[in-house]
């Protein structure tokens, strides 16, 4: 058993052994829980010291290969970083952005967009509606008229008199 020098963690040799196979072999480690958590605490204690360990992470060089399946012939290689990752991803996040703004800005798909009209259109889109309610009210008046007539032509309806008195003052006599 070995003292971590960075944590002061207890480690057992299989721990010490264990970490040093899945060094060379990440792929083909599996320990079982009791062994494999404190392992991990004392790991995780050990980013925790590292002052830069974000920026270390960000800047690791990985390599993605692209093989043929069937040969296992590398087709392409990369090197890259999570750091070079999240540039490109945020740039073309940023480029597909502008780019749709730009097609609703500069083309007729904005007339599309709700309260994004043309000025002209809204101009005539209200005279219209003006327009529309005065005739409706002209119609009403004339079917209106044209009902009075026809009753009176008729002779259905009983005429209505105006037999109200009318208060008219008398005008007021001025003595000089």
């Amino acid at each position: 058993m070995n003292i971590c020098a960075q944590t002061n963690c207890l480690i057992t040799d299989f721990q010490e052994n264990y970490y040093k196979v899945e060094a060379k072999f990440p792929d083909f480690c599996f320990v079982g829980i009791r062994y494999w958590l404190p392992l991990v605490k004392c790991i995780s204690n050990m980013a925790a010291l590292e002052g830069n360990s974000t920026l270390k992470r960000l800047r690791n060089r990985y390599r993605l290969v692209v093989m043929n399946d069937d040969t296992y012939e590398e087709v392409v290689t990369f090197k890259l970083s999570r750091l070079s990752v999240y540039v490109v991803l945020s740039t073309i996040f940023v480029l597909l952005t502008g780019l749709t703004v730009a097609l609703i800005v500069f083309t007729p798909l904005r007339l599309y967009i709700p309260g994004y009209g043309d000025i002209n259109a809204t101009q005539e889109l209200r005279d219209l509606k003006i327009r529309t309610d005065s005739l409706e009210t002209a119609m009403r008046q004339k079917d209106n008229y044209l009902k009075t007539v026809q009753g009176v032509l008729q002779g259905d309806g009983t005429v209505k008199l105006d037999t109200t008195l009318l208060d008219i003052p008398v005008p007021e006599k001025i003595d000089e």
